[in-house]
């Protein structure tokens, strides 16, 4: 029996043999799409080659690419569980054409490999083809149809048409699109699902799972135009994909996907950990349970190592839900600790060898999930209870419906995700009102949505060529002269007209020195001048291969074609330290922490630099200490920082970092810090050039601006190390001009401590040690004090107690304490109220010279009509003073403690009145 592990292979070789060229899987996290959530298919990666705007670099591709489907209209969360083949992550295997073979080689092929390499009965095989559509004017597919009685032994009666739903394949609502060509099997009478279903057709695309589509051969051979007009492509090509899972299970002959060695290892695990069975039964809900947590942890490991982390937004909520959908089903296991972490290192014994990436971060992916566990696990139980308050009120009502607004408060308070809800309501037979719901998850966007700035301008080029700009010169030159080739202002891009002073615009040249915001690096700021106008460049940001500096005109105006000089600011020194101490700062971490520290982010501006990285606790005072040595004894060195550009495989095999998960050309440009890479300039590197390169102790793939030698950085300071987020640290650090003045700052206010602890500087820690422990000694002595002078206040009101008149049950308190704060005499009513049971009382006492009067009251009394707030309000008139409060406990002022006792006596005055009404 074939592995899943053989069975990739044997594909992915398969189509080498037909000269293909093996193209790794894309991250499952989309880089520069921020139309895709995750990578949901195994065209996504070629996108830009189908829709034209760039050349494939080979006629022919395969890959098995790791896909997602938990939006839009590919979203198999719900059912994942409940059946033996629905999935949210999956491999899907696929072979491309990109305008070289098409129709006949795709389905000779399949063909070939299913029922020659692989030994697939093809008595059980069905394929299908598109049946044309009058709406779009599209014919029946028939050469595919011939083709099928061609170049396979197929008979006729096996290959089916249908319409468009099933077999006609698009991009988008505009786009390349073409018709599509299923592979089907049948896996016999007794996989039927519904035949006790009324109505229902134990045949192809008729629902059941008795026939199961393994292979899709989509044909692309027309664009789609915005008025929804098709019309045929200059080139055609060939976009299959066959899901790995499927392909396993029938190749093993098991009834279920999950029954595969996909699966089962991650199964088994999970019923050591739990105790529980997997009997591989539908319709059971602990076995339901096995399956969504094997599904859901392979998700979890291939996300959050491309990636994604859990939030509340966007593709963090997605992995969230993920999590915490397998964490309550983990419960139905009997499993109420985090437990889901432990199950990373089986996942990556699965496809650890096929996925390197998951085995380099396994560690990180698992201190993330664990951390989401244990926050979770915090609020679950209150949520459970929230939960069942929702439900039994549901129960009551008409439509057994739980409100929108406790499904609401359970998200935004507990963390549960709508379909959490759904999942828990359904098992008590109720309903969700998803409507309300939406509604107030989408007023919570717009709050959120009103909250951020608006760019109105870039959201104006939907559909807009924009010219190209030429930056080379943001490497050497910190001014130069161009041309204005247009601007962009909220109605879209212009080039007629003029630009007034006072103008926002993002203002377009033909070429130029400024940087554009990229790789964590800032946009350049600066001005661009011409004989009469000056525009105020405030940012520089890059759209495709044009640049625009955004920017307001100060004065004069501007229009196309006018001739004027680019001049970056001055920040651009500060900023080109910055980056380069980044480099060093990966480097001295991966070799003070080790080589698992990975970049997950950073920000570079002209102030500070802030680097983030993986790494699972936070680091000790010597390893930040250790950091910055190793890169202050660098900076001494003072040695050149050099670039190369060279093919990717070749800057990777000289050992050169690139930021994980990140998009990258054909061709990279290095940075190299350690020696002069200089004749490696070009693509064509040297054997001088490669041997500089792979000595260089620092190399990272890097598009910014950096020092010529890393002297010129002249200091650095690590200032704050952080939690980012569950194994994600952060350092925010200083280097250059801003260090100089942080290091200035410190200066004076040690100065300044100098002379007011009277002691020379290098004693001032000391000193500060000596008054901190004196400071704590005089803490303690004061408590000390307090619990004495709190216990003396007690007994005063104890005595008060054993003294006081009484009217019927009730005791009347009222006396004057000495030595005692507010916060005391409040214990001493309290501790009267419990004891008397039922009493009215009244405190008062002097402290420096001022006047404090307290009253409570026991709820009975309360009942009875008497009030600690009036009783204090009229009292406090006598000693030139205010104040009230609530019937059970009021506090006053006053400015005369002579009259104290007058005050008190005619408290006890109105008690008694009210006692004896």
């Amino acid at each position: 029996m074939r592995s899943a592990a053989q069975i990739r292979s044997e594909f992915i070789e398969f189509f080498k043999g037909k000269n293909h060229t093996f193209v790794p899987s894309s991250p499952i996290v989309p880089k520069g799409d921020e139309t895709l959530l995750f990578a949901n298919a195994g065209m996504n990666q070629f996108k830009d080659i189908f829709l034209g705007l760039s050349a494939p670099s080979y006629p022919r591709a395969v890959n098995s690419q790791k896909c997602l489907r938990v939006s839009g209209k590919h979203n198999d969360l719900e059912e994942v569980g409940k059946d033996t083949y629905h999935h949210t992550f999956f491999e899907m295997l696929g072979n491309w054409s990109f305008g070289d073979y098409f129709k006949a080689e795709a389905i000779e092929w399949a063909w070939e490999l299913f029922t020659k390499v692989w030994g697939i009965d093809p008595n059980r095989l069905w394929a299908t083809v598109f049946a044309g559509d009058e709406h779009d004017g599209l014919p029946e597919d028939t050469e595919a149809k011939n083709l099928w009685t061609k170049v396979t032994s197929i008979p006729p009666e096996r290959v089916l048409s249908f319409g468009k739903k099933d077999n006609f394949w698009e991009m988008g609502e505009t786009g390349p699109c073409g018709p599509c060509s299923e592979i089907h099997i049948d896996l016999g009478p007794e996989r039927c699902d519904l035949k006790n279903v009324p109505g229902h057709e134990c045949k192809v695309n008729k629902g059941c799972a008795r026939y199961v589509e393994l292979w899709n051969l989509v044909f692309i051979q027309y664009n789609r135009q915005p008025g929804g007009k098709l019309v045929p492509l200059s080139s055609k090509y060939v976009d299959t994909g066959a899901g790995l899972e499927r392909v396993v299970s029938v190749m093993q002959n098991t009834k279920s996907n999950y029954d595969t060695d996909l699966f089962m290892p991650i199964i088994n695990y999970t019923s050591r950990l739990s105790g529980c069975k997997y009997t591989s039964k539908l319709g059971n809900q602990t076995d339901n349970a096995f399956r969504v947590v094997a599904d859901h942890i392979r998700s979890l490991v291939f996300a959050i190592t491309d990636g994604a982390t859990p939030s509340n937004d966007g593709r963090g909520y997605v992995i969230r839900r993920i999590l915490r959908r397998a964490s309550r089903f983990g419960r139905e296991l009997g499993m109420h600790e985090p437990f889901l972490y432990k199950l990373v290192p089986v996942v990556v014994d699965c496809l650890g060898n096929a996925f390197g990436e998951i085995k380099e971060r396994s560690d990180y992916v698992s201190t993330v999930i664990k951390s989401e566990e244990e926050s979770f696990g915090r609020t679950l139980d209150r949520g459970i209870e929230i939960f069942n308050s929702a439900a039994d009120k549901a129960q009551q009502s008409s439509g057994k419906i739980i409100s929108g607004e406790d499904a609401f408060q359970l998200y935004d308070t507990f963390g549960f995700p709508l379909d959490l809800t759904q999942l828990m309501a359904q098992e008590r037979n109720l309903k969700v009102d998803s409507e309300k719901f939406a509604e107030l998850m989408e007023q919570q966007r717009e709050r959120a949505r009103a909250s951020q700035k608006n760019d109105s301008f870039l959201a104006s080029l939907t559909d807009t060529e924009l010219p190209v700009t030429e930056d080379i010169h943001k490497y050497h030159l910190d001014s130069c002269q161009c041309k204005i080739a247009g601007w962009i202002d909220k109605d879209g891009f212009k080039k007629t007209g003029q630009i007034q002073a006072g103008m926002e615009v993002g203002l377009i040249l033909d070429q130029t020195c400024f940087y554009a915001e990229m790789g964590g690096q800032v946009g350049d700021c600066g001005v661009i001048d011409s004989n009469n106008a000056r525009f105020i460049v405030e940012d520089t940001l890059k759209i495709a291969n044009c640049i625009i500096h955004k920017g307001k005109l100060a004065e004069g105006s501007m229009s196309a074609g006018q001739l004027v000089t680019a001049i970056v600011s001055k920040d651009r020194a500060a900023i080109k330290k910055n980056h380069t101490a980044t480099h060093l700062l990966q480097w001295a971490l991966q070799n003070v922490l080790g080589k698992s520290v990975a970049q997950q982010g950073s920000f570079v501006g002209p102030d500070y630099l802030r680097f983030d990285f993986t790494y699972p606790k936070s680091l000790t005072r010597e390893e930040l200490k250790k950091v910055e040595e190793l890169i202050r004894e660098k900076i001494v060195e003072d040695l050149p920082v050099t670039t190369a550009v060279l093919p990717r495989e070749k800057a990777q095999e000289l050992g050169a970092m690139a930021l994980f998960g990140e998009k990258y050309g054909d061709e990279v440009r290095v940075v190299a810090i350690g020696d002069d890479v200089s004749p490696a300039s070009s693509p064509c590197l040297n054997e001088r050039g490669q041997d500089a390169l792979a000595t260089a102790f620092s190399k990272e793939f890097c598009g910014g601006t950096h020092v010529d030698k890393i002297g010129d950085i002249g200091g650095f300071k690590i200032i704050k190390e952080e939690s980012v987020s569950a194994g994600v640290r952060r350092i925010t650090a200083l280097a250059g001009s801003a260090l100089n003045s942080y290091l200035e700052k410190a200066s004076e206010i040690v100065d300044t401590l100098s002379v007011m602890l009277k002691v020379p500087s290098d004693e001032l820690v000391d000193r500060v040690e000596k008054l901190l422990a004196n400071n704590k000694e005089l803490a303690k002595k004061l408590k000390s004090a307090s619990k004495a002078s709190g216990s003396d206040s007690l007994s005063q009101a104890r005595e008060l107690l054993d003294n006081c008149q009484k009217i019927g049950e009730s005791s009347i308190v009222v006396g004057k304490l000495s030595g005692v704060t507010v916060e005391q005499a409040r214990e001493a009513i309290d501790m009267l109220k419990k004891k008397a049971q039922s009493a009215a009382i009244v405190l008062g006492f002097d402290e420096d010279g001022k006047v404090t009067l307290i009253s409570g009251m026991t709820n009975d009394l309360v009942a009875k009509g008497l009030s600690a707030g009036d009783i204090v309000k009229a009292i406090a008139l006598i000693v030139d003073g205010g104040g009230g409060g609530r019937p059970q406990m009021a506090q006053a002022g006053g400015k005369n403690p002579e009259k104290i006792d007058e005050a008190l006596k005619r408290a006890s005055e109105i008690i008694a009145e009210k006692l004896n009404a």
